[in-house]
């Protein structure tokens, strides 16, 4: 069956243009050019490339809806923006999306950005009933949450990858870069401050958790022994 990816801006010349290189490229495309409409499709999809800047509804309004919508809160979004400002990648990444890519378009780092969020995809699938409990708290790999105190906490799979590698690394002082490497890898472009925001995030949904994740200064994180 063939990856469904919905392509979502207010501009039809770089729609179409998205469209014709992912079908290229053997994925399902299908189309939508404001917000109001990416909603009604995205539960069709199994990733979704949304632009930032649209009338009536953006691109941060819609992925807030996405992700707070049991349906459609799995499924992976990426950003596109004219804009570079570092203020908006956070904004972007603290929501839930799984990357940001700053317009003009390059196909190529597009296309090896989807493989690799597809490949992970695929890998938390075959993993999909694993349980890991650590110090009171235990990660449902299937449904990428935290439970504790009897509540289940969501996370975003990039928050919930980052908690998983400082878990798995445990006692170690683990660097940014490292981080980088590891829960988004070597194609995919994004700053240290990426790191920072998500253990951030992190932080906030473990609640009197918090304290288990270490900021080791000028090296990195370390997860408690």
């Amino acid at each position: 069956m063939k990856t469904k990816i919905l392509v979502v801006d207010d501009e039809k010349d770089i729609v179409e243009v998205l469209k014709y290189n992912l079908t290229k490229e053997g994925y399902e495309v299908l189309t939508a050019h404001n917000g109001k409409q990416a909603l009604q499709k995205a539960s069709n999809s199994d990733l979704i490339i949304l632009d930032v800047m649209m009338p009536e509804l953006d691109g941060i309004e819609v992925c807030k809806k996405l992700k707070s919508n049991p349906e459609t809160s799995k499924i992976p979004v990426v950003f596109l923006t004219a804009k570079n400002a570092e203020v908006d990648e956070v904004i972007g990444l603290e929501i839930g999306a799984e990357d940001y890519i700053v317009k003009p378009v390059s196909i190529r780092k597009l296309l090896a950005r989807i493989k690799t969020i597809m490949r992970r995809d695929r890998i938390a699938e075959k993993e999909s009933y694993e349980l890991l409990e650590t110090d009171g708290i235990t990660l449902d790999l299937a449904n990428y949450s935290v439970k504790f105190d009897d509540s289940n906490v969501p996370l975003s799979k990039k928050e919930f990858e980052t908690l998983l590698y400082l878990i798995k690394n445990r006692g170690r002082i683990v660097s940014r870069e490292q981080l980088l490497n590891s829960v988004w890898g070597d194609d995919v472009y994004v700053g240290a401050r990426t790191i920072d925001v998500h253990v951030r995030k992190i932080r906030e949904k473990l609640g009197k958790y918090s304290s288990l994740i270490e900021t080791i200064k000028g090296l990195g994180y370390r997860f408690k022994k």
